[in-house]
């Protein structure tokens, strides 16, 4: 299942469905591997941080680097896992399951003010001021029975962003 050249099996297929929850179809699968194929340019079954730099819409994306942390070295297997939180399928848990391993940068299973205003700022670049996003955050946090200090495991997370109405979902291609 590892390289270029050789083809996913029904086997290989339902074992990868099954590892993301079902999230994505038989041909969505067959449509990643051919992908995640491309990407992998050495054949070694892995696709690495370069690599993915190479489709533009992760380059230019303002988290790029920190999305590299998580996705550099995947097998198929964990392409398709990570992939699973952007499909219409996914639920919202999914997708804030997702969300909260991108704001755990040190993967220690809690998210700080620190991390959250780090990705903010990764985000909004130079279009607010340091002053506003910390204002920001902090009415966040607050109107979701929060302090500033507080640290926010998943549960915390999910809390917070529970009734956003997460919309991140991304149709995969079918040839």
């Amino acid at each position: 299942m590892g390289n270029g050249s050789s083809m996913l099996t029904q086997y290989d297929i339902e074992e990868v469905q099954h590892h993301c929850s079902n999230t994505f179809s038989q041909q969505e699968i067959v449509s990643l591997y051919q992908r995640f194929c491309q990407l992998d340019r050495n054949g070694g079954g892995f696709v690495s941080a370069d690599e993915l730099l190479s489709i533009p819409e992760v380059a230019v994306n303002p988290l790029s680097q920190r999305l590299m942390g998580i996705l550099n070295g995947l097998n198929f297997k964990e392409f398709v896992a990570f992939l699973s939180a952007f499909s219409p399928r996914a639920t919202q848990q999914q997708k804030i399951e997702f969300i909260f391993r991108v704001y755990d940068s040190d993967c220690n299973g809690k998210v700080t003010f620190s991390d959250i205003l780090d990705i903010l700022r990764d985000l909004t670049g130079q279009f607010i001021s340091e002053q506003q996003r910390e204002q920001v955050l902090t009415r966040v946090l607050e109107e979701s029975g929060y302090a500033k200090d507080s640290t926010l495991g998943i549960s915390d997370f999910t809390k917070v962003l529970g009734n956003t109405g997460i919309k991140m979902d991304v149709e995969v291609p079918i040839d």
